[in-house]
């Protein structure tokens, strides 16, 4: 502002002078913690370029004006930190100021207004409050606290980016969510895909996005020796394991027979870069709508697949097929046949709609025939 201020008044361009830029931001620097108490100043720069003495006013409330968006940026990670950790507004009880640009009336202005009205706590100083959180923090963690007053203190580490397992299509399955504190363990239940499947890969994953492709690949191991039965049967159980200095341990057992296999990584919580993390996570919002419209539409696949398989047994069921007359199973038969031939044409393009429809289409083929099964008192 003052640069081009300068250039208007006397026609003379300083930005290729190094030092006249450092002097003038020196005085802006001196101008903006001014105006933090009163409601105007006066820049003076002495001889700032080519001899040229420079003297310019600015008021709190174009000093306002010019940081607006600036401003702003300050209160929106507030909001991105509550949302993290799942707290609202409304059960936060003290705001500190951290920082001393946090002087600046029209930053407490905002973050008073964020907090609903709530007044700002000011009793330390802005400059000094890291200092203090670090202060405590080191003495929570030697054991030379006061615990009485400690007790209820303690800064814990967290998972940066959320953890999981590829689902069948590439999908994330989240065992361990963003933001989760550490050490923990947590676990979830997964299973087969194909019948008689004795073999499952878990490639390890880290990120935000639906689809795998679009995250971090940890590591990949497998489980062997899985008791062969129908899709969907055998109970996979899948334990994440993060202790306190990051190391990930990831099991999977079969229920069923107890075999088990596992892989380790280290440092799975720390090896990104804060940029990387932050990329990743602004990556998952900005395309939040097309992952939700991604989800709906393997949702619906998978609900379309699911119909698939339960006529397919309803047929290879000698006892429930039997009850079926000829001319109904002959157009169950037929439907199922359609289903598959539309799944494979349309496997990769279809959208939600789609697979929508062709559930419906073979859902209502079942019901029709299993009602004239009920209606006429059975095969004939």
């Amino acid at each position: 502002h003052f640069k081009e201020d300068f250039k208007r008044k006397h026609d003379k361009d300083i930005s290729g002078d190094a030092r006249a830029l450092r002097r003038l931001r020196t005085a802006c620097e001196r101008a903006k913690r001014t105006l933090s108490s009163l409601a105007r100043t006066t820049i003076e720069v002495d001889s700032l370029f080519d001899g040229v003495d420079y003297q310019a006013n600015i008021t709190r409330a174009k000093f306002e004006e010019l940081n607006a968006t600036h401003f702003q940026k300050t209160i929106d990670p507030v909001g991105k930190v509550l949302k993290d950790a799942g707290i609202a507004k409304s059960a936060v009880d003290d705001i500190v100021l951290v920082g001393g640009s946090t002087r600046i009336p029209k930053v407490q202005a905002l973050l008073q207004e964020f907090f609903d009205g709530k007044e700002l706590n000011k009793s330390i100083n802005p400059d000094e409050a890291v200092a203090h959180g670090a202060a405590v923090q080191g003495a929570v963690l030697t054991g030379t606290a006061d615990a009485s007053k400690t007790d209820d203190l303690l800064l814990l580490d967290v998972v940066p980016l959320s953890l999981g397992v590829e689902l069948q299509g590439g999908v994330m399955g989240v065992v361990v969510p963003r933001n989760t504190s550490i050490p923990t363990n947590m676990q979830r239940v997964f299973t087969t895909t194909v019948d008689n499947q004795t073999n499952v890969e878990f490639p390890i994953y880290e990120g935000e996005r639906l689809m795998t492709k679009d995250n971090n690949l940890l590591g990949n191991f497998s489980l062997n020796g899985i008791i062969p039965a129908p899709r969907n049967v055998p109970e996979l159980e899948v334990t994440f394991d993060i202790d306190a200095n990051g190391i990930l341990k990831v099991t999977s057992v079969d229920r069923a027979s107890g075999r088990k296999a596992d892989i380790t990584i280290s440092n799975a919580t720390g090896h990104l870069s804060a940029a990387d993390i932050e990329r990743m996570v602004n990556d998952a919002e900005k395309f939040k709508e097309e992952d939700q419209g991604r989800e709906d539409t393997i949702q619906a696949k998978n609900d379309l697949e699911a119909s698939i398989n339960q006529v397919e047994s309803v047929i290879s069921d000698i006892g429930a097929s039997a009850r079926l007359r000829r001319k109904d199973r002959d157009n169950l038969e037929t439907a199922l046949g359609q289903a598959l031939e539309w799944l494979e044409t349309n496997n990769t393009s279809a959208d939600k709609s789609g697979f929508a429809a062709a559930q419906r289409k073979l859902d209502l083929a079942l019901k029709l025939a299993f009602r004239a099964q009920n209606t006429k008192g059975g095969r004939r």
